[in-house]
């Protein structure tokens, strides 16, 4: 695939798209001292080339009442049965999340259960059906995960970030929050005026309902899905194992993250390593730098690392489950 050259004013574009992608062209325009029909066309550009794939929007699973637990396998090398589980995997609904890697696994998913029982029979099903395939199988539950803004596009060091996670609430939601989500999920950008039609009702009623989402922390914010391969980028992971950890070394490998330029998440499981840092790099070359700077930063803290490069990665059935309305919430409601 051809990697793209991109100029400065559609790095900064980006940039900005990544913090808020619901911001009004007009506001971007400012922001990269563009004319607001410029910006629009560079827009529409980078969403033609593939750099853009989507306007998205980030919604967190905890305040839904669920827990996210963390499958991660290593596969035989049987390529047809391979396949097979994988496409398993894209229509079980109960997943959230889903990749394909190289490396310490060569598969990772995310599972959305309210109930610890029933997340315990739902894996214990699926891995006993695929045993033949499963070389070692590592389970694991998300505690929180940082979400850094794409900070490599301007190789800014100032980040910012929203944390899924945490501890879980059972906010309950009705069919007009749920069309709402649904639409904002995978097409964060578009208008006010637009969405209040979709889901007949008005842009006073969809925009209070956006901003209860908001306060509840539902909905974290509004991004962009990038294409890495188009920007000449790779998506790696480090699996991180600990030798001590204090309040103060973890505030300081916050930091350290969040100043990183090409930092995308910072993960805290609990699982038999302590957290997993997720990164946008160049090459092995510039992910080892990176770790190597890491590990000189923290000898006293980091006691080992494993490593994947993600190939493939999708959202999943469970999370267009997780926005469905409550139960008893079924009919709509200003």
């Amino acid at each position: 695939m051809e990697v793209l050259k991109l100029d400065t004013t559609d790095n900064k574009i980006l940039a900005e798209l990544d913090k808020n992608c619901r911001i009004p062209n007009s506001v971007l325009a400012k922001k990269v001292n563009k004319s607001r029909e410029a910006v629009k066309y560079r827009i529409q550009q980078l969403q033609n080339k593939g750099v853009i794939q989507k306007f998205i929007t980030s919604i967190n699973p905890n305040k839904l009442g669920y827990y996210m637990f963390k499958v991660y396998l290593k596969l035989e090398n049987i390529p047809k049965e391979r396949e097979k589980f994988f496409d398993e995997l894209r229509a079980n609904k109960d997943i959230y999340w889903m990749g394909i890697s190289d490396g310490a696994f060569d598969c990772v998913f995310a599972i959305l259960s309210k109930e610890i029982t029933g997340y315990y029979e739902r894996i214990n099903l699926l891995l006993s059906k695929w045993e033949h395939l499963i070389i070692s199988k590592v389970l694991g539950t998300m505690v929180d995960t940082r979400q850094y803004n794409k900070k490599f596009f301007t190789n800014d060091k100032d980040g910012s970030y929203v944390i899924f996670g945490g501890e879980v609430v059972r906010n309950e939601i009705d069919e007009l929050d749920s069309k709402i989500m649904n639409i904002l999920a995978n097409n964060a950008r578009i208008p006010l005026t637009q969405l209040a039609r979709q889901v007949h009702s008005t842009i006073e009623i969809v925009r209070g309902r956006i901003k209860k989402l908001e306060k509840k922390g539902i909905i974290l914010n509004y991004r962009i899905a990038v294409d890495f391969n188009r920007l000449g980028l790779e998506f790696f992971k480090a699996i991180i194992y600990f030798r001590t950890l204090s309040p103060g070394d973890e505030k300081a490998l916050f930091e350290w993250m969040r100043t990183n330029p090409y930092s995308l998440y910072y993960i805290r499981s609990l699982a038999p390593w302590e957290v997993e840092f997720e990164f946008a790099v160049e090459s092995y070359q510039h992910f080892n730098r990176i770790i190597n700077d890491l590990r000189g930063s923290f000898p006293n803290v980091i006691r080992n690392y494993e490593h994947l490069i993600m190939i493939y990665e999708t959202w999943m059935p469970a999370y267009t489950k997780m926005i469905e309305p409550s139960i008893k919430n079924r009919i709509s409601s200003s």
